[in-house]
Order: structure tokens, then sequence, then C-alpha cells
């Protein structure tokens, strides 16, 4: 019973974030919510036994959205009005049509399936977070290690463009000072 209403909350609640999100005119309201739509996603995998990716869920994205607060609160002018020019409307709207029914019918997939079997099977005495690590460090070890590789290229690819620009309009403010001084 308890279950069945803890799931209903951490939908509703879900979906109410994710809406914010979507809706809000505001960046940094949206990147709150969807801050809250991830702890309230890892709601549900507490509720599945699966304690290492709810506690992976909170520290990895909603940290990363945090990461992502902390750049739109430096980089971004709230205040300014963002006008978008779509011109050809009818074709997003059949794009996101079909992507939607394609998401839909994938994750609807297994549901329907009668062939699905486990990946590996379940071992006696082994847990749930020893079991992913069993896979990961054996199985997935070499994707695994990419990943790693990618997402610091990446983060250093982040440091040098934002030092770019940072130099950029330092450069720039000095020119603008230094006119001013001629004047």
């Amino acid at each position: 019973m308890y279950e069945v209403i803890a799931f209903y909350t951490f939908s509703i609640l879900t979906i109410i974030m994710f809406g914010i999100v979507v809706t809000s005119k505001n960046a940094l309201y949206s990147m709150s919510a969807l801050a809250g739509g991830m702890i309230f996603i890892a709601g549900f995998f507490f509720m599945l036994d699966a304690e290492f990716l709810g506690v992976v869920q909170i520290i990895v994205y909603t940290g990363a959205i945090m990461a992502l607060y902390a750049f739109g609160m430096m980089f971004f002018d709230t205040t300014r009005e963002v006008k978008e020019k779509v011109h050809a409307k009818k074709l997003v709207y059949t794009l996101a049509v079909l992507s939607a029914i394609c998401i839909v019918l994938i994750l609807s997939a297994p549901i329907f399936s009668t062939k699905i079997e486990a990946l590996y099977p379940v071992m006696e005495g082994v847990g749930n977070i020893q079991m992913i690590g069993l896979i990961l460090f054996t199985k997935y070890l070499v994707p695994f290690e990419l990943a790693a590789i990618m997402l610091l290229v990446a983060m250093i690819s982040g440091i040098l463009l934002v030092s770019d620009r940072m130099d950029l309009d330092l450069t720039l403010k000095k020119d603008d000072d230094d006119e001013r001084e001629i004047i």
C-alpha cells in the first residue's frame, strides 16, 4: 500500500517539476525544477531497491544540474527576453510527434515481448551494488574508461572555451577603458 502511495506521489511531483522546466521562462527556475525532478526520479530507484542507482542519480545528475545552474548564473543574462524564430513549425511538430511515438514504441516493446532474459543470472549472496560493480568492471570496463576520458576532454574543452571568452571580454573592456581615458 505504501509503495502505491509513494509511486503516485513521486509521479505527480516529477511531472510537475518537469512541467515547470518546460514552461518556465526563467532559466534559473527551470534548472532548479530540473534538479528537483531528478531527485524525485531517484525516489523511484529507492522504491525498486536499486539504492546504488538512486544515489548515483542524486549525486551525478543533480550535481551536474547544479554545475549548470552555476554556469547559468555566471554567463546568462536571465532578465533578457529570448525570442526564437522557427520558420518550419509544421516540420518541428511532425518530428516531435514521430519521435514521441518512436520512444513510446521502444519503451513499451519489453512489456509486450515474451522472450526477455536476464543478462546475468542472479547470484546468491551477491547484493545489488556488488553485482553492478562486477558487471561494470568486467564486461563494461573499456566503455567505462572511454566515457571517463571523454568527460575529461569535455571538461578541459569547456574550461578553454570559457577562458578564451573571458580573455576576449577583458580585451574589449580594456579597449573601452582606453577610449574613455582618451576622451
